[in-house]
Formats: C-alpha cells, structure tokens, sequence
C-alpha cells in the first residue's frame, strides 16, 4: 500500500519498508543516531525489536536468522563503535553466503569529513565484508534503496548488506510513495546444463557430490535424498553444512571438513568425478587446499554456484553451471537416472566407514566429549537447532553428533568465535516449539556471554553447553604443535558458569561426569527457563584422537 500522500519522518518511512517486505523481527543496540528509526518501529506493533546486549551478538543472532528463514535478517546498530562491533556478523554472513541487512546510524550530513564523534566511512569500511554497501542520503530514496538491499541480499550467491543512515536524513519529512515487496531472483538450471551433468556422471565409476552453501531448502534435501538413491551418488557436506543431508541416509558418506574422515578423504582423491553443488571448497573444506589439485584438478570437476564469480575462481571446472542449488538439484532430481549399479558396494562401504567414523571414543578425564555428544544425538528430536562457535571443542561435535534434518546446525564456516549463543537465541526466537542447544568453549561462550541475559529477557529457553577446560583450546593445541611446552596467552581463569546463570534469572549445572550430564540435561530441559550446563573437561582431552601431552610430544 502506497503512503504517498502521508508526510512522514525517514525512521518511518524506512520501517515501513520493512513490513512491506516481510520483515518479521530485527535485531538491535539502540543508539541515538537512529532515534527516528526506533520511533517508526513502534507504529509497527508487528516487527518485534529483539534488544541485544552488544552489536557483534545482534548482527550474529541477525545473520543465524537469515540462515533459519532463507530472508534477510535485520540488524541495527549505531554508528562508530556500534558499526565496528557488529563487522563480526557481516563476516559471518559474507562467508556463509548468508541474507542479511545491517542498518548503521550514521552522522548528520553536514558532520562528514570533519572526524566528528562516531564518524566513520563505511563505503571503506565494509566494502571487503558485503555484497553493497552504500549511504542514503535523500529521504526520497529510502524505500529505493531498501527493495535494492533486499534484491541484492538475496540474489545469486546469498550475502550481506551494509546501510549507513544519516541521522538528520533520518529526522527530516517527505511525501514518499513505498516501494513493493521484493522478488527473490533464482539462476536457473538450463536443459543443456542437465544433460552435460547426466553424461559426465553416466561416465565415472567413483564420482562424489559435495554439498554446501546458502540457499538451500527443506525441498532442495528431499530432492537431493531421490537423486542420491536413483543415480547411487555418493553424497558430502562441506564444512558446517553438515545438516544439508540426513546424516543416517544410506548415501550420506561423511562431512570434508576440520579433521575430515581419512578414509572420506582417500575417497575424494581417489574418484573419478568430484561435483560441488553450492560448495566454494574453500580452505577449510578443501583440507588447506589440499584435496584437490589447482587450477585443474586430476578428478573431472563439476561445479554448480549461484554466483558466476566463484566459478573458475580457484578450481578450474570441466562443467561450470551457474545455478542455485535448489534449481539443480530439483534439475536432477527429475532426470532421466543414469545406470549407477555398479557403486553399490563402494557406496555402503563409505557410509559404514563414516558410522564407524562418528562412534564415540574415550578420551582422557571423568568427562568423555564424544559420549556426552552421542547422549545429546539421543535425547533431542532430529527437528533439535544445534548452534556452536569456534574451538576444539566443536570437533567433538562435527564427528560425533548426527544431524537427522535440514537446518538444524547453525554454526560459521568462518570460524568465528562466540557464535553459537547469539545464534541460539535467534533459534528459538524464530522456532519457539523446537529445541535450541548451544554447544560452546568456555572461550567461546564468553565471547558474546552477554546475551544470555537476552535469552532471559524474552523467554528463550535456550540451553548452553559450556566445555570448560580454561584455555584457548585450539590455539593451545597450535601453541604446543609449534612451541611445545612454551605456553603464552591462552590460559584462562573462568567464572562459575551455573552461577553465571542463575544470576541472570536462569537455571545453572555442572557436570564433572559422563554419567551426570543426562540427568543435568533433564533437569535444564524440565526447568522452564534458559539454562547453562558447565562441563568440566579434562585439559589433556584437547582432540578427539590426541591427548594435549601427545601433540606437544609431535607423536
């Protein structure tokens, strides 16, 4: 509905474009450069402000929204400091190819140039971390710019958008007509891409696909599941993507990730046909670029990305096709299959080594990671959102738990710390019905430990799994790699985590035993509030497969 005839200030005409395209919910830090802003948003009853305890924990928890929703999840932070923190979450959002709309108060216009409180040019400043980043600077442009936002995050390859909004622009009044709801644009599969696809893999003898990416749906994994099984297509995740497949389906062979599996490794290298649907095979999923040769890999090389820029970018592809995953797979999907009789029994033998892979194993202290990783993969319904940060702790995780249905991990292909309890948080915000669990280090959590007290404030009954082995765990495991015994910087002193809780207004435990953290986890299920689960882990237990006395020995 157009307010053309209506004068209104810029905070609501911007507001008003929100609610035109679907916004539901932003997250914020108020700030008084955007005043205006938090004025509109109160004749918007049905956008409900999320209040966040720092920026980097608003844009995460905006970013973890648009992953949740496949929409742009909106944040607003003020100009300076506010800006400079939320950077972490365009990062996130930039490199898991993630919508998102970050809206920055900005100085007055009359201000710029003179380094004037706050002021910072965020042309250079996020130019490297999003998809556009620009500065409105006439009212009567903001419903044009805010439809481009929405276009531009959410086309080709899915990713961030940075806003600067001039608090007097903001202030001032204009007749405006608004804009129309935006349209998601698709790159299409063509006919011709599907029968090059159907000849190559009609062809290999051992080929592998790997998945990833934004812009996957529920559909795209039930697409994926009947190509798979008519074609025997051995299927990989890449890293953090983990949940794109049922992890039980009978062709699910492993995730190419940190601490890949050897033998999912040996069979990347070793196939005949390599296809990356959504997958940019990038440093971490690539095993430091490793598993594949470059530019031109020994395997045939397909690969499928919604962004032309990504194709030929490291791996030099046979077939390059510039499409969504979703309208490849659904391309697939539909074609005629191709004789795959043949890869029974390499296939069944992959996804018997990744169940043997993913079976808990013991590892030093009265907490064994790996067995309360597999006790959680037995409580939760597979509809359970599983959020983690960045640590060795996550490699406990990533192995050993086994995701049952599409977006139920939420975690950054950008190794970004202190990412899981935001992320959680905006979990159970956009799915109340469905269990939220963080799994976080004591490193981690304190990150953006924060906006537990968020989780308190609007009922998100969340519940963090603290590991606690007081220190930097990954960087020790580097330290002691590169300097053994020469230990700098990565001890730390922590708090009390279940009185951290309870100080917030939520339920606390600690667990010193295997056997504990069942009934602790009960506990904080049946308490009624948001609750964190401190699990005291034994410093040696650093890795699933290496002691921390281990790695500093080099054996």
């Amino acid at each position: 509905m157009s307010n053309a005839a209506e004068m209104r200030h810029g905070g609501r005409i911007l507001v008003d474009q929100l609610a035109l395209h679907g916004c539901e919910r932003v997250y914020l830090v108020p700030g008084e450069s955007y005043l205006a802003v938090l004025d509109g948003l109160i004749d918007h009853p049905d956008i409900e402000p999320i209040i966040c305890r720092q920026e980097g924990g608003a844009a995460i928890m905006a970013e973890a929204h648009g992953k949740l929703t496949g929409k742009p999840g909106i944040c607003m932070v003020t100009r300076g400091p506010g800006a400079t923190n939320a950077s972490a979450g365009v990062h996130v959002a930039h490199q898991d190819s993630t919508p998102m709309i970050l809206l920055v108060g900005q100085i007055g216009r009359d201000m710029v140039d003179r380094e004037a409180f706050q002021e910072v040019d965020y042309r250079k400043m996020f130019e490297p971390l999003c998809k556009w980043v620009a500065q409105i600077d006439d009212i009567n442009r903001i419903p044009e710019y805010i439809s481009h936002a929405y276009h531009i995050a959410t086309s080709g390859r899915p990713g961030p958008v940075v806003l600067a909004l001039p608090e007097d622009m903001l202030s001032s009044t204009a007749e405006v007509a608004d804009a129309k709801p935006y349209v998601p644009i698709e790159a299409k599969t063509a006919p011709e891409d599907v029968a090059r696809f159907r000849g190559a893999l009609a062809d290999a003898k051992q080929p592998i696909m790997i998945v990833g990416g934004g812009g996957w749906t529920a559909e795209t994994t039930e697409n994926l599941k009947s190509f798979s099984k008519r074609n025997n297509v051995a299927i990989a995740t890449s890293f953090r993507c983990q949940d794109y497949i049922p992890n039980t389906h009978s062709h699910f062979i492993g995730d190419v990730g940190i601490g890949i599996n050897p033998e999912l490794a040996k069979f990347i290298r070793e196939s005949d046909l390599v296809i990356l649907v959504g997958s940019r095979m990038g440093e971490m999923t690539s095993s430091g670029y490793s598993l594949l040769e470059i530019p031109c890999p020994k395997q045939k090389l397909i690969h499928v990305f919604a962004g032309p820029d990504e194709l030929g970018r490291v791996y030099r592809p046979d077939i390059a096709i510039n499409a969504s995953q979703r309208s490849f797979i659904r391309a697939i999907a539909m074609m005629e299959p191709v004789d795959g009789s043949g890869r029974e029994e390499q296939i069944e033998t992959a996804h018997a080594s990744y169940l043997k892979f993913s079976t808990p194993l013991d590892t030093p202290g009265d907490v064994k990671m790996a067995h309360v990783v597999a006790q959680l993969r037995e409580i939760l319904p597979e509809d359970a959102i599983v959020t983690n940060g960045a640590g060795n702790y996550a490699a406990f995780l990533h192995r050993f738990f086994r995701y049952g249905k599409y977006r139920t991990e939420l975690a950054p292909t950008s190794g970004s710390m202190g990412y899981g309890l935001p992320a959680s948080v905006a979990a159970k915000l956009t799915h109340p019905d469905r269990p939220s669990i963080c799994l976080a280090g004591d490193g981690c959590f304190l990150m953006h430990g924060q906006e537990f007290a968020t989780a308190v404030q609007y009922g998100a009954n969340i519940i963090v799994i603290v590991v606690n082995n007081g220190m930097f765990g990954t960087i020790r495991m580097h330290q002691e790699r590169n300097y053994p015994g020469r230990v700098s910087g990565t001890q730390l002193h922590n708090p009390d985590f279940a009185a951290y809780a309870v100080a917030f207004g939520g339920h606390g435990e600690t667990v010193t035993k295997t056997e504990d953290f069942g009934p602790a986890f009960e506990r904080a299920m049946n308490s009624g509030k948001p609750a964190i689960i401190e699990v005291q882990v034994d410093p040696q237990a650093l890795t699933p497969i290496k002691t921390l006395d281990q790695i500093r020995a080099g054996s």
